[in-house]
């Protein structure tokens, strides 16, 4: 396979995957925010979703002051951000477009209708009309696009690279969901006494999960009030839980595998010590040694794993 064509399909799955975890992580600020909270709780919400995409210093320079409606907009109509969700899935449609001979028809027309409806719904106000309904739309589409590309497209290399992009995306950002809520939350809530911070805890957490589709998952698993260890545990040692950190490097090995990727190589010795780190990890031991700790160095060792298999099969070829 060319390198220029893999690299389109890696990008398109990731920018599709990068919508809908963005349109998650809005939802469940534009939900949590109408709790009994202080104006500082909210404001410091918000600047934490800010913080999840590293986009602080791009949207303070365009917007000042954080205000709900400013990052909303920023993240989700402005087309010069480049991880707002109408720039991911325009990005998306135009790798798509790059590969459409690669793609089947349902895959190509699926990512097309829903840059066009996007761009609709943007001019007709059902944003601002209702943003939870635009945001669940958001995820549909995505949902949509994985089951036609499961449904629709051979099994072969082209399809192993958009499997790639996808959970390398995927594990990217639950891992910065994870590190910004428990960092924003612990001193304040984690282990609260009174009944007042539990019943925030609850409203907070059950929050969360539903942001990762994870909440029904939770109550099956651990039939239990909801603890933010065993939240943290389910989004990153459970590797039967579809968002976690475990299943999504378990699927990067499996489909490095696919593409011929030998267990000597560098990008897959590098994946494989990263599912082996999550398959035998213990949550006592991740949180007594440091929760941030522990996923700010995965979340260096995702990127530099995007690194090897750009290295390896993304650049493309000069001409």
């Amino acid at each position: 396979m060319l390198s220029r064509t893999a690299d389109h399909l890696f990008w398109m799955s990731r920018y599709t995957e990068r919508a809908e975890n963005t349109a998650r992580m809005l939802n469940v600020h534009y939900e949590t925010a109408l709790l009994p909270q202080s104006a500082a709780v909210t404001r410091y919400g918000w600047q934490g979703l800010l913080s999840i995409s590293e986009l602080l210093p791009a949207y303070a320079a365009k917007h000042g002051e954080i205000t709900p409606q400013g990052v909303m907009d920023f993240m989700v109509k402005d087309e010069e951000n480049s991880s707002s969700i109408i720039a991911c899935l325009k990005a998306a449609r135009e790798n798509a477009r790059a590969v459409r001979g690669t793609l089947t028809t349902e895959v190509w027309e699926t990512l097309n209708q829903t840059w066009l409806e996007a761009i609709r719904l943007l001019r007709d106000g059902a944003f601002e009309r209702d943003p939870g309904e635009f945001f669940e739309w958001v995820k549909f589409r995505s949902h949509l696009s994985r089951g036609v590309t499961l449904g629709t497209m051979l099994q072969d290399e082209s399809f192993h690279f958009l499997r790639l992009g996808t959970f390398l995306e995927r594990a990217d950002n639950t891992a910065r969901l994870l590190d910004v809520k428990f960092h924003a939350v612990q001193s304040d809530f984690f282990g609260a006494a009174s009944e007042r911070d539990q019943e925030y805890d609850f409203y907070h957490w059950s929050a969360i999960l539903r942001s990762v589709s994870g909440f029904e998952v939770y109550r099956k698993v651990y039939r239990d009030v909801i603890k933010p260890e065993r939240v943290a545990e389910l989004l990153m040692l459970r590797e039967d839980m579809p968002r976690s950190l475990h299943h999504c490097m378990s699927e990067v090995v499996s489909n490095l595998r696919q593409v011929g990727t030998t267990p000597q190589d560098e990008t897959m010795r590098h994946a494989g010590k990263l599912r082996a780190d999550l398959r035998y990890g213990r949550i006592d031991e991740i949180l007594a040694t440091g929760l941030h700790a522990f996923l700010t160095q995965f979340l260096d060792r995702v990127n530099q794993l995007g690194g090897h298999i750009s290295r390896d099969f993304l650049v493309p070829d000069s001409e």
